[in-house]
């Protein structure tokens, strides 16, 4: 084909975007190696709460729900507020879920301000393996803190996240500031 030939469906055409290739994502995509979570006794979610807050690292627990630490933050604390329940989606929630959850998210936003001072915040629930929830089958919101400039190229390029403190500081950094 011609240089300045244009296919119809645009196959050929260089479109100025530039690839990264990840082929070490096709194991999370294929659900390698991930946790078995049919029943709630299997359920990672199910069982934090049953080990104490450090193991757990657990931040807070409320009545209806609880305040954890991601075991693989995106940045520096990643908090989950996960039911006590063992409900895969939102509409499964109580009233009273509802209510509490949305309080644990508020709270955990203004703590995270307060304690690194967390310039803007990505809130969301996964609903679904399709829409990307790790474990679809126990609810959980994440709250993800951000700072001005902080996914450069270092996930992607240098297939690193940087996060300047253990699990177990930022856990007690939280929990005694909330």
């Amino acid at each position: 084909m011609p240089d300045d030939a244009v296919r119809q469906d645009g196959a050929g055409v260089p479109d100025e975007l530039e690839r990264l290739w990840t082929p070490y994502r096709m194991a999370y995509i294929r659900g390698e190696n991930k946790p078995s979570d049919d029943t709630a006794g299997e359920c990672p979610f199910c069982r934090m709460p049953e080990l104490d807050d450090e193991s757990g690292l657990l931040v807070h627990r409320g009545t209806l729900a609880y305040v954890v630490l991601n075991l693989y933050p995106y940045s520096p604390g990643h908090l989950m507020v996960c039911p006590y329940r063992h409900i895969p989606d939102y509409t499964d929630t109580t009233d009273e879920e509802v209510v509490e959850i949305a309080a644990l998210t508020k709270h955990a936003m203004a703590t995270i301000r307060g304690v690194s001072g967390a310039a803007g915040f990505n809130l969301g629930m996964n609903q679904g393996a399709v829409a990307g929830a790790g474990i679809a089958a126990h609810l959980h919101q994440h709250v993800v803190p951000r700072w001005p400039g902080d996914q450069n190229f270092m996930p992607i390029i240098g297939r690193t996240r940087t996060l300047p403190e253990l699990l177990t500081d930022t856990r007690g950094l939280l929990a005694e500031a909330w």
